[in-house]
């Protein structure tokens, strides 16, 4: 049976494989094993609920509130939030959980609820199975006083922004910064939270009817960004994505500054004010070489971790570490968020522009980012990519041809049935020829029946 929680909670097809009776059934389980089994008897469970401004998000968070409070669980709405807002609020409030009802950077018809346990953690598998395994069971039903109550949590986004204005190393004022909220959950508190640090902002992105999430702006879309920024001739531009837990952004020439490069300009930082922890900066495996190059000549040493932010924030817990995150802009900052957060990864890069005078494309020349090509190949059994002793020598052949100027990576995809080829080297062309010939070295040696 495939499992129904992927890497970030249950996502799908609003009214498809998410419906409101699963999305109720889902609440009714998480109350049980985030809330009943928590709490001293007698005692009703408290959670946080926020969406994104999705037109599914409407149906499937009453379902969500509907499900929680029938299983006696008393619920804070606090309506069209970011996902990190969510998250810092169950830890604010000290609720017992949290539900986040949003599909991140996907289209407007697809929806998700992802749950976060007590401090605002994000949850482990086993947890995940375990909510999933009450699915099949009778759900918790009180009755009387036993029932939860539903409330709007009304200060829920004051609350959200000044926590982000505490976290500023330094204001904003004189920087003007053009905003794309991706027509998603950002599109109130991020405007205001630039506007009360200082910033003069030019806001894009951020009119949500329900259906344009993710339609062509926000951080997987960002040509109009990078046109709003040039025309308005500002100091930078910063987009979310539809839930706001990434960031990307565009110096004021209108060049992308991407998440490796991002986490180079505040990995200095933090180390030169003596805040990064142990000096490492913890990055997945894809995260481009020039990140890791540009870091270790400045004394900093990369952990890397398996694709998925999910990984990222399980090494930083382990190690305690302050900083991680991922070439596509979730970056964490462990003393300020549990989880990637796009408005204050936003406020940390324009605040650096602030502090030290310089543009956003001197800070982010720190590193030089090698050419980095990627190859899917289809139709190949991915479960021996490992194994085949062909595919061996012919990494290790393109690891010797590039030597320390580029890096080779196969992995067998998470979420599709494709082998992922990637190689970075000192030039394009040099990176196409070798994922090329490695791509057909998989493809012969990989092939399906």
């Amino acid at each position: 049976m495939t499992r129904l929680f992927g890497t970030d909670g249950v996502r799908g097809l609003a009214n498809g494989l998410l419906d409101a009776q699963l999305a109720l059934k889902l609440s009714q389980a998480a109350a049980v094993v985030l809330g009943h089994r928590q709490v001293p008897d007698g005692t009703r469970p408290r959670a946080v609920v926020a969406r994104d401004p999705r037109a599914s998000g409407e149906f499937l968070g009453a379902a969500v509130e509907a499900g929680l409070a029938s299983a006696g669980v008393d619920v804070y709405d606090a309506g069209v939030l970011p996902t990190p807002a969510a998250a810092y609020l169950v830890a604010d409030l000290g609720a017992d959980f949290g539900v986040m009802i949003s599909a991140s950077h996907n289209p407007a018809p697809d929806n998700g609820i992802k749950f976060f346990a007590r401090g605002g953690q994000k949850l482990p598998d086993e947890v995940e199975d375990q909510i999933e395994a009450l699915l099949a069971d009778e759900p918790h039903r009180p009755t009387g006083a036993g029932v939860g109550r539903i409330q709007r949590f009304s200060d829920a986004e004051d609350r959200y922004i000044v926590h982000l204005l505490t976290t500023l190393p330094h204001r904003l004022d004189g920087l003007t910064v053009v905003l794309d909220c991706a027509n998603g959950a950002a599109s109130g508190c991020s405007p205001q939270v630039f506007k009360d640090a200082g910033a003069e902002v030019v806001v894009i992105g951020a009119d949500p009817d329900g259906l344009n999430i993710n339609d062509g702006v926000g951080s997987t879309h960002l040509e109009k960004l990078q046109a709003a920024v040039v025309e308005h001739g500002a100091d930078l531009g910063v987009a979310h994505d539809g839930d706001a837990d990434r960031c990307l952004a565009v110096d004021h020439e209108g060049t992308v500054v991407d998440g490796d490069q991002i986490m180079a300009i505040l990995g200095l930082a933090l180390k030169d004010a003596g805040k990064l922890r142990d000096d490492v900066l913890v990055a997945t495996v894809m995260s481009n070489l020039g990140l890791k190059i540009a870091l270790r000549d400045a004394g900093i040493t990369i952990r890397e971790t398996a694709v998925g932010d999910r990984y990222v924030l399980e090494e930083m817990r382990a190690g305690g570490y302050s900083l991680g995150g991922e070439q596509s802009g979730h970056v964490i900052f462990s003393d300020f968020a549990t989880t990637g957060d796009g408005v204050l990864t936003g406020l940390q890069i324009a605040a650096q522009v602030a502090r030290t005078g310089k543009t956003l494309k001197e800070l982010a020349a720190v590193m030089t980012r090698l050419p980095q090509v990627l190859i899917n190949v289809k139709g190949v059994d991915k479960a021996r990519v490992s194994a085949d002793p062909g595919v061996a020598a012919a990494v290790a052949d393109a690891e010797a041809e590039l030597g320390e100027t580029g890096r080779v990576l196969l992995r067998p995809s998470g979420t599709e049935p494709v082998v992922r080829v990637m190689v970075e080297a000192a030039d394009e062309e040099t990176a196409q020829a070798v994922a090329g010939r490695l791509a057909e070295v998989v493809q012969n040696q990989l092939a399906l029946a």
